[in-house]
């Protein structure tokens, strides 16, 4: 088919890797010091790679091109972070990520010392700390919580963090704008569903917006909602 595509001119280009670090699909890597597109069908076209490149190296053109094949860019994204992990797998432990297989029936037979078994599936679960690609995403039920809701709601565990993927932060304290990340966990991720779980205070906010923005940035339509808890341990309809 054809269709518009990148074109990098390597004459042209001085191998910074901006244009490779701003291409969501991990269609440009650098090879032999050069900017270089790995595959056509991993290409969207959007071009957001353009206004990264100091040089004028890359432009639109259309020709002849596999379809842009969302699939082989998620599994190439994979292999990608696989290989990421691999190389810094003797870094910080407690980023290290690990994925515990809680069984379908996790209430009965707590382990000694916990009265109420874990329901969290992943580590880490901050968001600064997540990747944004990692196997555990795959066809999951993502819980987005502001870190205070685990201490004010007491039945955090078993009735929000159960079969979901659970991801915590606070706005106020980190002083970061999450939307960008989760927009890359939702739009490389085969993610089925959104809970945003947010406190009554004001500064909670901005964790929904957040959310509600890298919902709307990623593309994709995913069903949603907000549960809001105030700070006497409710839940607020």
């Amino acid at each position: 088919m054809v269709r518009q595509i990148i074109h990098i001119d390597e004459e042209k280009c001085n191998g910074c890797g901006k244009c490779a670090a701003a291409c969501h699909e991990g269609a440009i890597g650098m090879v032999d010091g050069k900017a270089k597109l790995l595959r056509d069908d991993y290409c969207d076209g959007l071009g957001d790679c353009l206004p990264e490149c100091p040089t004028g190296a890359i432009t639109f053109e259309k020709r002849e091109a596999a379809a842009y094949d969302e699939a082989a860019v998620r599994e190439h994204k994979l292999t990608q972070f696989k290989t990421e992990h691999a190389r810094h797998e003797g870094g910080c432990p407690g980023s290290k990520i690990r994925e515990m297989n809680r069984s379908a029936n996790t209430a009965a037979a707590p382990a000694i010392h916990t009265a109420v078994p874990s329901q969290l599936r992943q580590w880490p679960c901050q968001i600064k700390l997540v990747p944004t690609i990692a196997p555990f995403y795959d066809d999951a039920n993502l819980l987005i919580a502001a870190d205070c809701t685990a201490y004010a709601y007491a039945n955090f565990h078993a009735e929000f963090m159960r079969n979901k993927v659970t991801l915590i932060g606070c706005p106020k304290l980190d002083a970061v704008d999450y939307s960008e990340k989760l927009t890359e966990i939702i739009k490389n991720n085969n993610i089925q569903s959104v809970t945003i779980l947010r406190m009554e205070v004001p500064c909670c906010g901005g964790l929904e917006m957040a959310a509600k923005k890298a919902l709307q940035q990623s593309g994709k339509f995913i069903p949603w909602h907000v549960v809001t808890v105030a700070i006497d341990g409710e839940i607020l309809v």
